[in-house]
């Protein structure tokens, strides 16, 4: 989902300059908000257009699985122009092949962070189920705007 929109494809948004680490911090808290009022305990990664971290933040109790895996869901979003959902989607669908691809994370979470229309990084979030995780990287990517 991107702000409520389901993208299979990848997005025909350009890469953009890279995210501030200042923005970077504003979608995680975003995120992080989102967690705090459903008492959820989540890990967020946020990535430039590179896939290379910018700031991340695990919330106390969160599963140190998650540490890895909001990473790898930032880096998948980024790196393949659209939310990790789209995968997971394309495999619930029977795209076994998708498994075979390098990088990609076929588990909700992940989303491409947009600014002036422009791919500038993407937020990663894992401690939840993949509902839950999707919820956060919304609102973490909503801050945006």
């Amino acid at each position: 989902m991107v702000c409520g929109t389901l993208v299979f494809g990848q997005m025909p948004n350009p890469y953009g300059p890279p995210v501030a680490v200042d923005i970077a911090k504003k979608v995680a808290a975003a995120a992080v908000a989102e967690a705090q009022k459903n008492n959820w305990n989540m890990a967020i990664a946020i990535v430039d257009g590179g896939g290379n971290l910018v700031y991340f933040e695990k919330m106390n109790e969160t599963q140190i699985g998650s540490i890895d895996v909001s990473i790898s869901k930032a880096k998948a979003a980024v790196l393949f122009k659209r939310p990790t959902k789209a995968h997971q989607d394309a495999l619930a669908a029977g795209n076994t092949l998708l498994l075979k691809v390098p990088g990609a994370m076929p588990v909700e979470g992940g989303i491409p962070l947009l600014s002036d229309g422009k791919i500038v990084g993407a937020i990663g979030v894992s401690g939840g189920n993949s509902t839950q995780d999707g919820a956060c990287a919304t609102a973490g990517a909503a801050a945006l705007k």
